[in-house]
Order: C-alpha cells, then structure tokens, then sequence
C-alpha cells in the first residue's frame, strides 16, 4: 500500500542537466520525510514535481491518494507547500495575506478570519498582524509564509528548506510547529540542508545527491553505516602524538588517525564510556598531557561527507545569499 506520498523513477531534465535521475520515495501517512542534500542535488525539483508545479519527463507519482498527473487540481487541494522563499503579498497586511488564502480556498469569511488570528498567534504575529507584510522582516515573512500553507489544516504538507536563514528562536518556534502538525496526523515531506533539522524532526530520511536518493533509512541506521564510536584524545605537546597513538592503538578496532597540525587523534572503538575511562586512565598513567578527550558517536554530517564525499549546507551561492536576507 502506497504512502501518503509516493514517488517512482522521476525523471527531470533541463536542458544538459539531468535534475532527477529516477527518484523513488514513500512517505507513510502521518510521518515526516527529510529529504537531505545540498544545493542543486534535486530536492527542490523533487518538490515540483510531486505539487503539480513541474511535470516530470518520466515516473509516476501519487500524493494523498491522488495521481498528480491525472489529477492536478485535486493534488493542489490535498496539500500545503511552502517553498524556499516567502510568497506573501507585501501590500496587504499578514492578517488579510491569511484571509485571502482561506478565501481563495472557498472558506467562509468568519471562518478565514478566525484560521487567520489563529495562525497569527501560532506563529508570534499577532503583534504585527495589521502592519503591511512590506514592514515585515525576513524571519517574519518566512513565518506569516508557513502559516499561509497551513491556513486549510492540508493532510499533506510540503516545506522546501523552511528554515534556512531562520535565527535560532524562529526555528525552534517552526520545529515545534511541525511536531504538532504531524502529530495531528499530517504527512509531512521536508527538504533541508540542516542535517541538525533532519536529525531532530524525521522519521525517515533520504538522502539526495546529483538526482539521485544515495541512501534512505532512520537517523540512526545512516549513522550505523558510517561505522561506531571514536575516541578523539588532543594532547598537549606535538611530541606526544606517537606514544598517544601507541596507547590508542591498544583500544581501537582500526586504525588512529593522526592530524599533527591540530594534535588530534581519533580511533574507532566499542565499549563506550567504560572504554574512554581506561584510555584516559593509561593516557595520565604514561604521563601524556590532554588538552581535550571524548566518545564521538557518528552524526547525520558523518554520514553525508561518507556518502557523498562534500558536506551537505553550501557556503555560498543562492542559499547563501537567501540566509543572509532571512536572517533578520
């Protein structure tokens, strides 16, 4: 049985440039899909096309039940989508931007004001619910932006990158928001190069590089296959290093990586923290001096420089320069 949104070999290509190369994915009903990857990888494509906004050269799609091919405008009616950069009206007030949504979605008045004032509260708006949404800054039209998508409750949401730029308040605020949203029952697919963003609020998570899903699976089961534990010793003096990797050595499962221009070295180990204190008892006992000494467990950034090879948030380019003009 089909998710609640299910994809199978899309296929997108612009000119030279293969965008999808064959993306299948499937959403459960009622769960959130981090869909992880850096810029240009394919994930706002993959957005596109599953809302009915591009149509894919080839594959099959469903959302909420409905073909998006076949049925284009009953998809639009089953979803919420805000993309990566706030669609408001900057001359109408954020409390008439909310109205206008729900009356173009053949709400009643009273019940587009009441969403309206509702939402505004929900997002931390309600102060500047009458000001033109032109006064507004960045984070605030990012907000008033995602409450415009969830103005009908839709069963379905998709949010392409909603918090880049957000400022650490507003994306808490926008997490917590999620959290309630899918635990009303809605489905929810999110794009983000947040690998934090991914860790915190997905169920399942695909990650997407050159059009491609590389890899799928649970936070945990992608750190698994980066491999376990590390022991990470920084000693004091550069001419320590060789009687330190003599006594990491002792404890690893592999081999010790040595940075000398940082003093750092890191062993894969199990044993956890019963380990790390014998490592750090031998260390003292052979008189080597640590400047810093941890157990690092694989995070979601492990696994996508394993993977892929780069990092997954870009420092530059377009959604560098969208942060910058968000993050007020």
């Amino acid at each position: 049985m089909p998710g609640a949104i299910h994809a199978e070999g899309l296929v997108k290509t612009f000119g030279d440039v293969k965008a999808l190369d064959g993306v299948d994915l499937d959403v459960p009903e009622g769960t959130v899909l981090g869909l992880l990857g850096p810029n240009g990888a394919g994930k706002t494509t993959t957005v596109r096309c599953l809302t009915t906004l591009l149509r894919p050269d080839s594959g099959r799609a469903v959302v909420a039940g409905l073909d998006v091919l076949k049925h284009p405008d009953a998809v639009r009616r089953s979803i919420g989508l805000s993309g990566q950069f706030a669609a408001v009206d900057e001359y109408l007030t954020g409390r008439e931007n909310l109205q206008m949504v729900g009356q173009l979605y053949q709400m009643r008045t009273a019940d587009a004001k009441a969403r309206a004032a509702e939402l505004l509260d929900q997002f931390d708006l309600a102060d500047a619910a009458d000001r033109t949404t032109k006064t507004y800054s960045g984070g605030m039209r990012r907000r008033l932006d995602l409450a415009a998508a969830l103005v009908v409750s839709p069963p379905v949401m998709f949010m392409d990158e909603p918090t880049t730029g957000l400022d650490p308040r507003n994306r808490q605020l926008l997490w917590d928001v999620i959290k309630r949203l899918v635990s009303d029952g809605t489905t929810l697919l999110l794009t983000t190069q947040y690998l934090e963003e991914a860790d915190h609020l997905a169920h399942d998570i695909a990650v997407v590089d050159h059009g491609k899903v590389i890899a799928r699976g649970t936070s945990d089961e992608l750190k698994a296959r980066t491999g376990g534990e590390r022991v990470e010793v920084v000693v004091h003096d550069r001419e320590h290093i060789p009687a330190a990797a003599e006594v990491l050595a002792g404890f690893g499962k592999g081999e010790t990586a040595v940075e000398e221009h940082t003093r750092k070295l890191t062993v894969p180990v199990t044993g956890g923290a019963k380990l790390l204190a014998e490592v750090i008892r031998e260390l003292d006992a052979r008189g080597i001096e640590m400047d810093d000494v941890g157990l690092r467990r694989p995070t979601l950034d492990d696994v996508f420089l394993s993977l892929t090879g780069h990092v997954a948030e870009s420092k530059n380019g377009e959604t560098g320069h969208h942060a910058k003009e968000e993050a007020k």
